[in-house]
């Protein structure tokens, strides 16, 4: 198998990661930028790709977040009360055994609290220890979707570009061949061989031609705009984009024989990491049924006096410790239905993996057929291409030898403008289906 370019850019990225990307700057596209340097740029800076970081960076926190509650929390507490009027009691007089009532506590009461305590079993603190690497997975993997999508777009965005560049240095070459014709046909037209007609025909195909390059240069910018863009480049910097036109030929071939694997596919992969994290509901719901059970203690200092000033003066520690533990009985039947519906959503789930991958093996043949019918044609327009560059070569031959006429230079130099902006037209419809078929199966990874 023959490997390709993205092959080997994704295998560049497998191995260097960002420390690649830091390395090209906005100076340096200024000055030539080719599609790994574009690649790599937008890797670094697109806004999509670093939203896609922070949110691992918050998936990551979170995580710790959850996991924090199984280490012993620690709390201190402080209250300062005056009581305005202090509370009564009865009791009953021990000589008479009358109920007589008392004025109890002090008007000044002041409590500093520690406490500790430690969770031993929580479902909820076992969800969050079991569904934790999958949860970093999930937001890993919706990072590596982002970066394929942002591969893609930009290379067609690229190949966008410098196509059409192309097709602008194409027209130059066919205004500087048709300034020569121009001046020919006058030069014979003024030493009388030919008639006007064909000076007129030089003329209107020169300026057809000059329309058609700058209908061509106007599209370079706004399709350079769109690259900067879909890079995350600064609009109003230079970004000077450079190609190879013999390794862009390369690049059109790869292996039609390969078979498509839904399972190598990020999007299938995704499903799968949320498949996981039902599962783990499921367990959730059932674990509904499961005590929680925690420890405690607590340290307190009591203040208390009726003068103000002589609060703090004497304290009264208390301390205690303990288990609990908390079993729900009966909740109308709320738990079964949650049980349900987690499995549901489980059934679901296999049923989007199922249509997925129905999915990908449809999108991998329209993907292959668009490839193979646009390779057919661009090798096709090729044999044109040089087949309409050998009828002009022999024609203006001979028109310079008085043989053909002017009106059939006219139409070799069309045919020869037509043909070899066609190849470069099949050029890219072939380099971006060739895209799509890399990603339907799954080859651009990271």
């Amino acid at each position: 198998m023959k490997k390709s370019w993205f092959t080997l850019l994704v295998g560049v990225f497998s191995v260097f990661g960002h420390l690649g990307f830091a390395q090209k700057t906005s100076d340096s596209l200024a000055k030539q930028a080719y599609l790994t340097d574009c690649v790599q740029y937008a890797l670094s800076h697109q806004p999509v790709i670093r939203q896609s970081l922070i949110d691992q960076e918050v998936a990551e926190r979170t995580v710790q977040s959850s996991l924090a509650a199984w280490y012993p929390q620690l709390s201190a507490g402080y209250n300062l009360i005056h009581n305005l009027k202090l509370p009564t009691t009865i009791f009953p007089d021990p000589t008479t055994g009358e109920s007589v009532p008392r004025t109890i506590g002090a008007k000044n009461t002041s409590t500093a609290s520690l406490s500790l305590t430690q969770s031993i079993f929580s479902r909820d603190l076992l969800l969050a220890s079991r569904t934790a690497d999958a949860y970093r997975a999930q937001a890993t993997q919706v990072t590596v979707r982002n970066k394929i999508d942002v591969v893609v777009n930009v290379s067609k965005a690229f190949y966008d570009v410098i196509l059409t560049q192309r097709q602008v240095d194409i027209l130059s070459e066919d205004i500087t061949r048709l300034q020569r014709s121009l001046q020919d046909a006058t030069n014979q037209y003024q030493g009388g061989i030919v008639d006007k007609t064909d000076p007129q025909r030089a003329k209107i195909a020169l300026n057809n031609s000059r329309a058609q390059q700058k209908q061509f240069r106007d599209q370079v910018g706004a399709k350079v705009q769109t690259l900067k863009q879909l890079m995350g480049y600064p609009p109003n910097m230079v970004l000077n984009v450079s190609y190879d036109t013999l390794q862009l030929f390369n690049e059109v071939a790869m292996d039609t024989t390969l078979l498509v694997n839904p399972q190598r596919r990020i999007e299938y992969q995704l499903l799968q990491t949320q498949g996981q994290l039902l599962a783990a509901n499921v367990r959730y719901q059932r674990w509904a049924y499961l005590p929680t059970v925690g420890a405690f203690a607590n340290y307190n200092l009591l203040f208390q006096n009726n003068a103000f000033g002589q609060l703090y003066s004497q304290s009264f520690p208390n301390s205690l410790m303990g288990l609990s533990l908390a079993l729900p009985i009966f909740q109308g039947g709320r738990r079964i239905q949650q049980t349900k519906i987690a499995e549901l959503q489980v059934q679901r789930l296999n049923w989007d993996l199922s249509a997925l991958t129905s999915a990908v093996d449809a999108e991998y043949a329209q993907a292959l057929s668009n490839y193979k019918g646009n390779l057919a044609n661009y090798l096709a327009l090729r044999e044109n291409q040089l087949l309409a560059e050998d009828v002009y070569r022999v024609i203006n031959l001979q028109y310079r030898s008085g043989i053909k006429t002017y009106l059939d230079v006219t139409i070799a130099e069309a045919d020869l403008r037509t043909a070899r902006l066609n190849v470069f037209n099949a050029l890219y419809q072939v380099l971006i289906s060739k895209l799509d078929v890399q990603r339907a199966l799954g080859e651009i990874r990271f």
